[in-house]
């Protein structure tokens, strides 16, 4: 039976990986050129424990793979079919949890939302609501984020409740927005989202299917690294998951037509924002501005689900030509 080299296996798992070089050669804390050299077979010089077990605790390997009784058929099987740890939590304080995201949603992110807007358009506007904690080296990570998602090139793709949209704009209860504030995120979100096909806004109606819960922690999904993490409900604790098949559900009824949430066209959603600012900024109040959606746009059926059934008998029925699914 033939038995792999370190060296071999290590390249099995970065071509596995589907990684950066870069990437790669940071996980396992050496420069591009080693990574470089073991792909082109230049060296094949053992590497030491070090690096060894930084790769089994990234990718949740166990360590026998790297026996020397393990060979080629075992090692496969190790890296394929054994389950690996499937939840980690993640408390590190809230700097490690601003790392730990930086890390995970490196160069694209699919991210369904707790509530609007997200932390990083909050906290461009408002950034001290709920965190009493500061430091340079946090204010560092927090403006690379900023600079990183709002980059042009960043792909994103979002979801929000069209519920927590409209509790956004208008709610009067643990809103601690001002108007000028509201205005100022919603022209943020429409300027980094409008004609941007690398940046995808979904504002779908919780309230159509039972989803409940998905809705109301912030979970990110990385689905080429099989990970997702969620909030806790602890302060800067998060949740990792590397469970596949549950990965790959979730993802899948975000992405799969006839199992998504009823939500608006993602060409459409930055006017419907705009329509929502503009009803702010004239002070229009929910109902003013849920007929302004109704006559604008295709999308009253879906906003009058999330209006109070008290309020719905006082607005006009959604219009002929309704995008309900």
């Amino acid at each position: 039976m033939k038995k792999l080299k370190t060296v071999e296996k290590i390249i099995e798992i970065y071509k596995r990986s589907e990684l950066s070089i870069s990437k790669f050669a940071t996980i396992i804390g050496k420069d591009r050129r080693t990574v470089t050299s073991w792909i082109d077979k230049i060296v094949d010089k053992e590497p030491n424990s070090d690096v060894l077990e930084k790769i089994s605790n990234f990718f949740r390997y166990p360590s026998t793979i790297w026996d020397e009784e393990c060979n080629n058929d075992e090692f496969l099987e190790l890296i394929s079919e054994v389950p690996k740890e499937e939840v980690k939590i993640i408390d590190e304080g809230y700097l490690g949890g601003l790392k730990y995201i930086l890390e995970h949603e490196d160069k694209e992110r699919f991210v369904i939302h707790a509530q609007f807007p997200g932390p990083m358009y909050r906290d461009t506007t408002v950034p001290r609501v709920y965190r009493t904690q500061s430091s340079l080296e946090i204010e560092s990570f927090k403006k690379e984020r900023t600079t990183r998602m709002l980059s042009y090139s960043f792909e994103t793709t979002e979801w929000y409740s069209i519920r927590s949209l409209l509790t956004f704009c208008f709610s009067q209860i643990g809103n601690f927005y001002t108007k000028e504030q509201k205005i100022q995120i919603l022209d943020l979100m429409i300027e980094n989202f409008h004609e941007n096909y690398n940046k995808r806004m979904y504002l779908f109606d919780s309230y159509s299917r039972k989803i409940y819960g998905l809705d109301t922690t912030y979970t990110s999904i990385n689905i080429k690294n099989g990970v997702m993490f969620f909030k806790a409900p602890l302060e800067s604790v998060f949740i990792e998951v590397r469970n596949k098949k549950l990965i790959e559900r979730i993802h899948r009824h975000f992405t799969f037509g006839s199992e998504a949430p009823t939500h608006v066209n993602p060409n459409d959603a930055t006017n419907v924002l705009k329509i929502l600012k503009n009803s702010v900024e004239l002070e229009l109040g929910l109902r003013g501005a849920y007929e302004e959606i109704n006559r604008k746009t295709l999308y009253g059926g879906l906003f009058k689900n999330n209006i109070s059934v008290s309020l719905q008998s006082k607005i006009s029925f959604p219009r002929d030509g309704q995008k309900i699914n």
